[in-house]
């Protein structure tokens, strides 16, 4: 790995992972002790005896099987439900060979039972795998899209700036700002009063020292590099889960007689996308959420369903009503018109 890569979210837990002949990534005991060291699980002053043996049983076997009743007899009944997740997200992630292959399990049958901040953590290592070891900070820190929340904020000259939520919220707290809208605001670009700035040629360099602050603002306005960098990583992600070779390109609208296929890279998007297709209008506030358009052309149209051979499908991103944007890149492995499942 280059210096960049490894420095690239280290506490994620991929470079705790192997590669298959394919190169796809599986999972090791190593990966499951970092998962096992997540604040949720990891025991602190309070916890019961019974609950500090357990967890260090499974740093030393994270693969042990444990029963119902070694479970109930730890005493603090939120730390005996957040081990009972984990070990239910540790049996389905091993039921698989790869973690690609339990990754898009985990969104098949009935529905996700497990929470999103461990289906986030999947997500990055993914994404991290996808991105290679020699992506650039602003590929990377467009690809934080894809497993942080952002709070979005459109300034005054009609930039759309993207901030990680998170990060946003505690500077919030830790600055006394009631608004986080007017803290993305506050003394312009770059927002050097709560140490976001926005990342650009200049600075982009020193994302790799603080890769995991996640406190660098993007701009999402048609035309930056970051937009386009995002488009290549949609591409890259398809391709690794599929063999499926896309393009995917910013669309100003969708002017399309024949428009026969779209997927909503968030629940927004969704909403709006399906309802621009049954020809319905969207209000003027739906409107003013929707971030982005993006046309995928699949290279080979034989990869494609059959009656929809061909044929461009539109992606969208919005912001909900709480100016957030949550991108659920599993839905382009879910909802895209692949012939068939690599």
């Amino acid at each position: 790995m280059s210096d960049s890569a490894q420095s690239l979210w280290p506490h994620a837990g991929y470079a705790q992972l192997k590669t298959d002949a394919r190169g796809h990534l599986t999972v090791t005991d190593d990966f499951l002790k970092v998962l096992l060291l997540r604040p949720e699980l990891s025991p602190i002053e309070s916890s019961c005896a019974h609950e500090i043996q357990i967890h260090e049983r499974l740093l030393e076997n994270p693969r042990l099987k444990l029963e119902a009743p070694e479970l109930a007899a730890i005493q603090d009944l939120d730390a005996a439900e957040n081990m009972r997740v984990w070990l239910r997200f540790r049996d389905r992630i091993l039921a698989r060979p790869t973690l690609e292959a339990s990754y898009w399990a985990l969104f098949e049958g009935a529905g996700v039972d497990v929470p999103p901040v461990l289906v986030n953590q999947i997500t990055q290592v993914l994404v991290q795998h996808v991105l290679g070891n020699d992506c650039t900070p602003l590929e990377a820190r467009a690809a934080e899209l894809l497993f942080r929340t952002q709070k979005i904020s459109v300034l005054d000259d009609g930039s759309v700036m993207s901030a990680d939520n998170e990060t946003v919220e505690r500077h919030a707290l830790e600055s006394g700002f009631g608004s986080v809208g007017e803290l993305l605001k506050q003394g312009g670009i770059p927002l050097r009063t709560v140490d976001l700035d926005v990342i650009q040629e200049s600075n982009q360099d020193t994302y790799w020292d603080r890769s995991e602050r996640f406190d660098m603002v993007a701009c999402l306005n048609l035309g930056q590099d970051l937009i386009s960098a995002f488009c290549q990583i949609l591409e890259r992600w398809v391709f690794h889960f599929t063999a499926s070779k896309v393009t995917v390109k910013t669309a100003r609208e969708i002017e399309d007689a024949h428009w026969v296929w779209h997927v909503g890279l968030d629940a927004q998007a969704s909403g709006m996308l399906n309802d621009l297709y049954k020809g319905n209008t969207i209000d003027d506030d739906s409107q003013r959420r929707m971030l982005c358009l993006f046309v995928l052309n699949f290279e080979n149209p034989t990869d494609m369903l059959s009656e929809v051979s061909g044929k461009p499908v539109y992606l969208a991103m919005a912001m909900d009503t709480q100016q957030l944007l949550k991108i659920k890149p599993q839905n382009l492995l879910l909802n895209l018109p692949f012939a068939r499942r690599s």
